[in-house]
């Protein structure tokens, strides 16, 4: 596989943009799903991301995006070719004060995700959210249990701060564990100028991460490396499209700017300079990307064709 991305002390061989798949089942399903997806694995991609939370605020259906990933993997009759990471333990969409972390939430949450998957291991399991009232050794010993009875490779951790990610690889160290894998953060080229994002339950990666990440064995998976769309929209439809938007700063404004040249100079699309900016970091980094169109997938899969220099992207 070429550009790809290995993570230290496993066996794991990741492409380098990892495939979101949180509109599994709403902007694309069935055979459109099917498409998609196959299109991902052919642009060279192989890490499919997904969670049992995924698509539950559309009703009727629980566990959507997962039963569509099961659907494409049970038609494609194989999956060694793929890394397929999930995430439990997220509080449920009308309660999100009420943690769901308990060894029971999990377990539930796992078992779940596996019959929807229809696997019967998944590569990289994460904690979707932290709950602070749990000390991090109890955390950890619920995925080594996982571990342990084979329904997953390796685990992860999802907005979790660098402080609790440091004490959980300490217990590790101690334990002779090999800890987390992976960290998923909000961090994109415009988070370092955004508001407050409406789910405080969501951790944004600030300085302090980004050395922890330096120095730890621990990649970083940052997820909206997109924006949600925010600079697209700036640019097709004005201020007015954007200006609720937590992205709608000054200080994001005048990054749009310097995108439109970034694009000139490159002769490159936004979705590109968007994600090359957080390949170009100083620490190796995996975004993970979303799509609703096969557009979207093809033009955002591109970026590692372009040889960006890092200094464009020291703003």
């Amino acid at each position: 596989m070429l550009n790809n991305t290995k993570i230290k002390n496993t066996d794991l061989v990741l492409s380098k943009i990892g495939f979101g798949t949180v509109n599994a089942g709403l902007s694309w399903d069935n055979e459109d799903a099917f498409e998609m997806l196959e299109r991902y694995i052919n642009l060279g991609g192989n890490v499919i991301d997904c969670a049992r939370i995924y698509s539950d605020w559309v009703e009727p259906e629980i566990g959507r995006a997962e039963r569509v990933i099961g659907d494409w993997i049970r038609y494609r009759g194989k999956r060694d070719d793929l890394v397929i990471m999930t995430k439990g333990g997220h509080p449920k969409m009308d309660t999100m004060n009420i943690s769901r972390m308990t060894k029971e939430d999990m377990e539930y949450d796992l078992n779940l995700s596996l019959k929807a998957l229809g696997i019967d291991c998944i590569d990289i399991y994460f904690y979707h959210r932290d709950d602070l009232n749990q000390p991090v050794s109890d955390l950890i010993e619920v995925m080594e249990g996982f571990v342990r009875e084979g329904k997953i490779r390796y685990y992860g951790c999802s907005n979790w701060t660098t402080q609790r990610m440091v004490e959980a690889d300490n217990y590790c160290k101690e334990k002779g564990y090999r800890g987390f894998v992976a960290n998923q953060m909000l961090f994109n080229i415009a988070s370092n100028n955004m508001n407050p994002f409406p789910d405080e339950t969501m951790v944004t990666m600030d300085k302090d991460m980004i050395e922890y990440h330096k120095n730890s064995n621990n990649l970083a998976m940052p997820y909206f490396g997109l924006c949600s769309g925010f600079f697209q929209k700036l640019e097709s439809k004005g201020k007015e499209a954007v200006i609720d938007s937590p992205y709608y700063t000054e200080g994001n404004l005048k990054v749009g700017e310097k995108i439109k040249h970034l694009r000139e100079k490159y002769n490159c699309t936004t979705s590109q300079i968007l994600l090359g900016y957080i390949l170009n970091q100083d620490v190796d980094m995996l975004p993970l990307a979303g799509a609703s169109k096969i557009e979207q997938l093809e033009d955002f899969m591109k970026t590692t064709h372009i040889n960006f220099d890092k200094e464009d992207f020291q703003f």
